[in-house]
């Protein structure tokens, strides 16, 4: 008996992982519930590791575009989201959503308008709320690209934008309502005015023409988008070894949607034309300028 009650003993260790292990076995799901929570619980996080879209002629398109979709409506969601990229003079044909569309500017500068209102520019930074059901369109200006991110709601049947006819060149050229703002205006706002805070104290008449006709005419001219003048002021600056000036124009052309890797794609351009010294001092500035936030 003493003899039977040890055997027991010693072998109930081994009966209750067989035990576990059978009940695991007959009930996997359980199991697999209890650590993983199920899929529409989870944040999902898609990393940006695409290339650049193709930029091509498209349907419902004039010029060459680059469209990504970023996020298909998943229920109980209605919400789609898409990112375009307009080459100079691409814009999309009229349409119109019949829940409404949010844009997000990403980069570059554009023009927005709705049948019968003014034509408006849009810029890095700007939300624009379409309406639904309002007829228009959206697209580059003449001399920018622009990349906006758009977001669309879908109706049950998975319908989101009732496309139209072509936007001609004579509406895509007509003027537009600028967001600069006007002159006598600019001349009295300090936040406009760089050369006055810089040396305004010393050098007042320097700094008078400095922002009333470098910065406040020939910066806001149309034939040259305010980006493309600040790579060239940039590109200048390199050329010359201008550190100081440098830094303050980099932080201009962040404002004005040039990126860091426009910046150092320059710099690598320009030391086979300015030179290595002037190109590794330039990525010294660039490196601490695109470190602050």
């Amino acid at each position: 008996m003493k003899s039977l009650s040890v055997t027991l003993l010693t072998a109930m260790p081994l009966l209750f992982l067989l035990l576990v292990s059978a009940s695991a076995q007959t009930n996997p799901a359980r199991a697999a519930t209890a650590s993983t929570p199920p899929e529409e619980k989870v944040v999902k996080v898609t990393r940006n590791s695409a290339p650049p879209p193709q930029m091509r002629e498209a349907e419902n398109f004039t010029g060459s575009v680059g469209v990504e979709l970023l996020q298909e409506a998943t229920a109980p969601s209605r919400l789609a989201s898409g990112r375009v990229t307009f080459a100079p003079g691409a814009r999309t044909a009229w349409h119109s959503h019949p829940l409404g569309q949010t844009l997000i500017v990403t980069a570059g500068a554009g023009w927005v308008q709705h049948e019968g209102g003014e034509k408006q520019e849009m810029r890095v930074g700007d939300v624009v709320w379409t309406p639904p059901g309002v007829k228009h369109w959206h697209g580059a200006t003449v001399t920018d690209r622009l990349t906006h991110i758009a977001l669309t709601e879908q109706q049950s049947d998975g319908k989101r934008v009732e496309w139209m006819e072509k936007v001609s060149d004579a509406q895509y050229k007509a003027p537009a309502k600028v967001q600069a703002v006007p002159a006598p205006v600019r001349r009295s706002t300090t936040n406009n005015r760089p050369s006055a805070r810089a040396m305004g104290d010393f050098a007042p008449k320097l700094a008078e023409i400095t922002d009333d006709v470098l910065y406040a005419d020939v910066w806001e001219r149309p034939q040259i988008s305010r980006r493309d003048r600040s790579l060239v002021t940039v590109a200048a600056l390199i050329a010359m070894n201008r550190p100081d000036q440098l830094r303050s124009h980099l932080t201009r052309a962040r404002a004005n949607g040039v990126t860091k890797e426009e910046v150092v794609e320059t710099i690598t351009h320009l030391a086979f034309y300015a030179g290595w010294p002037n190109a590794v001092s330039a990525l010294a500035v660039a490196r601490e300028v695109f470190q602050q936030q």
